[in-house]
């Protein structure tokens, strides 16, 4: 009886524990999702100057659109299988990638898949720029519709909410999202009860359901349809931060509470938007704000200016996840993370990637001034996003899955009949504003490619220099160093090569501690490694004594801490000899310099020893002691 008590206990508290997780995740990741009924359906019918005819049928057809590009594209495609798709439960696209690298044969398709990543990476952080300004634009443009004398203030307003946000990112996504999920459950039931009186008031409104809607529109006017696509994107912009939160709050939480509180409330208000626009069609100024009466539009505002700052946390979360992985990856140079949570690992603070966004965001604000110019620059970034996904996801289903070709095929089929045309619609859109995300897409994948093969050819610069580690020891051997008491340890990120630092200090000291601990570092692409397999010990057939070597490895997303990994190593290996509190961390620190050597063109060079200076110490890395770390530098010129 206590045992069957305690396991109805035990299944109240994990239940309890996913709904809160579902509340949080409510908060942070369904933002940008829940946000877009506020721009969409006005957007879709001004294009083109009004290109779209708004009648009934041409109405209902859109909203038709709509509703299927949610249920196929998020619903099917990311809530049924992207989800599905974690590598060790993270998300984002450098994960897929990585996950379908796993199963690949090093070669050209491999090398293919890393930089559909990379690409599909530099989009993101394109997305994670606009989402913010386009989302708090649109937002505050709504005091329009109750003060039109207030036009003047949207963009002051819109920066003073922005600054706001991005100051509160230091405070970690879990205590906002405890504050913000019950503020977008609100959002969500408001979104359903808006539009509800609407749809009860014009019930034919529900033939959009029906996917015949959909084919008929595009029947009718294939034309008018490409063109309406083109806004219609809009409506799922936010379905790749819910793969790239992944690691905040797990798959089933996010699928939970897609199904149950995010998709129908969308639904309904959509279409509550559209029986609006059967009976008024003047309403296309603003018809969502014109969904309640003038009298609640001010509230209204205020309503929907917090989930559209909501809606900006979800693409940062998803900014800092993928930029600490590139980082970790070898893309991007080591940044500074702060954990914001005891309990989830995945919740981080990048402090250099926030004051990024941040200054971009603000100057996006300040370039465009009004959320119907930033709409035509939104779609290209998220639809080039998608296929991307889509292309790494099918190659999953077959070399990952093992799922019949037949079954990958169908698949398919469905997703690029839907997604190829939604970014033929955006392509049109670069000269309008599609050329910011590519500009800034294009930024960021010069910055990888560059730290990639910069990083690459300092490996190159440090193998010849360091030699192997048994000709070393061998010489060492023939000519022994004076032994002084104590540990050091060499951190390194080779295996059979020798530390630079160790070379250095007995070359110009003549010197070798007792106890020599010889520490190679290795990122495996795996997010997470278990602390009890984190240290192997390596044989080393070497007459000297005292020298050990240990092979250290961390997953891509494991928070480093080597004091601790090496102590823990120390009890689990039995190599207690070592007094660790009191060893010394010697590092090969590597300074580059501009050489006339054509390894790469002059302006890469500048831009990778600039980024090689700001990038953080390894000893700030690896959490090394201050006061027992030193620093033997060595110059490489490229």
């Amino acid at each position: 009886m206590d045992s069957e008590s305690s396991l109805r206990g035990h299944g109240t508290a994990k239940q309890t524990g996913s709904m809160a997780l579902g509340l949080s995740a409510l908060g942070v990741v369904f933002g940008d999702i829940g946000t877009s009924p506020l721009y969409v359906l006005r957007t879709v019918f001004m294009l083109d100057g009004r290109a779209v005819p708004l009648n009934r049928e041409d109405i209902t057809g859109v909203i038709s659109c709509i509703v299927w590009v949610l249920v196929l594209i998020v619903t099917i495609k990311y809530v049924c299988f992207v989800l599905r798709a974690d590598n060790d439960g993270e998300g984002g696209i450098l994960a897929l990638a990585t996950r379908v690298r796993r199963s690949l044969t090093p070669g050209r398709i491999s090398v293919l898949v890393a930089l559909l990543g990379v690409f599909g990476a530099a989009l993101f952080f394109g997305d994670s720029v606009i989402t913010p300004a386009i989302s708090v634009l649109s937002a505050v443009e709504g005091l329009e519709v109750a003060f039109p004398s207030m036009e003047r203030f949207v963009v002051p307003v819109a920066l003073v909410i922005l600054t706001v946000l991005f100051i509160a990112q230091r405070n970690g996504t879990a205590k906002m999202g405890r504050v913000f999920g019950p503020i977008m459950l609100t959002w969500f039931l408001l979104l359903a009860f808006m539009g509800l009186p609407h749809v009860l008031r014009h019930p034919d409104i529900l033939i959009a359901l029906s996917p015949t809607e959909t084919i008929s529109f595009i029947v009718r006017h294939p034309g008018t349809t490409f063109i309406a696509l083109g806004a219609i994107v809009l409506s799922v912009t936010g379905a790749e931060a819910l793969y790239a939160d992944i690691a905040h709050f797990g798959r089933r939480p996010i699928q939970g509470t897609w199904l149950a509180v995010v998709l129908p409330s969308l639904v309904l208000n959509y279409l509550g938007q559209g029986a609006l626009l059967i009976e008024k069609p003047n309403a296309l100024d603003n018809p969502f704000f014109m969904l309640v009466p003038a009298s609640l539009t001010v509230p209204l505002v205020i309503m929907a200016t917090l989930a559209t700052l909501i809606a900006s946390q979800a693409v940062i979360s998803g900014a800092y996840s993928i930029a600490r992985q590139a980082s970790n990856l070898g893309y991007l140079p080591h940044m500074k993370v702060r954990h914001t949570s005891a309990t989830e690992s995945g919740q981080i603070y990048l402090p250099a990637v926030n004051m990024l966004l941040f200054v971009s965001v603000a100057s996006i604000v300040l370039i465009f001034q009004d959320s119907e110019r930033l709409s035509a620059a939104y779609g290209l970034a998220v639809t080039t996003d998608f296929l991307l996904t889509t292309t790494l996801l099918l190659m999953l289903t077959r070399v990952g899955w093992r799922w019949p070709g037949w079954a990958t095929a169908f698949a398919a089929t469905i997703l690029l009949a839907i997604e190829v045309p939604l970014l033929a619609a955006n392509i049109t859109k670069i000269a309008t504003g599609g050329w910011l995300p590519l500009s800034i897409a294009t930024f960021m994948l010069v910055i990888m490619t560059t730290w990639r093969r910069g990083e690459s050819l300092v490996t190159e610069a440090r193998l010849e220099n360091e030699g192997a580690l048994k000709d070393f020891l061998a010489g060492l051997s023939a000519s022994p160093a004076r032994r002084i008491p104590g540990t050091a340890i060499y951190p390194h990120s080779m295996i059979t090569t020798t530390p630079l630092a160790l070379k250095k200090n007995t070359a110009v000291n003549h010197t070798l501690h007792d106890h020599v601990v010889i520490v190679s570092i290795k990122t495996l692409p795996t997010p997470h490694v278990p602390r009890k397999e984190r240290v192997v010990q390596d044989e080393l057939s070497t007459p000297i004594r005292g020298v050990k070597h240990l092979t250290v490895r961390y997953g891509f997303m494991d928070e480093r801490d080597l004091t601790e990994t090496i102590r823990y190593g120390q009890r689990t290996l039995g190599l207690s000899s070592w007094k660790l509190d009191k060893a010394f961390f010697m590092l090969s620190h590597i300074h580059i310099l501009e050489g006339s050597q054509r390894s790469m063109w002059r302006w890469r060079k500048k831009i990778f020893i600039g980024l090689s200076r700001a990038s953080v110490s390894p000893s700030w890395v690896n959490k090394l002691p201050k006061d027992r770390t030193v620093e033997l530098s060595t110059r490489v010129l490229l």
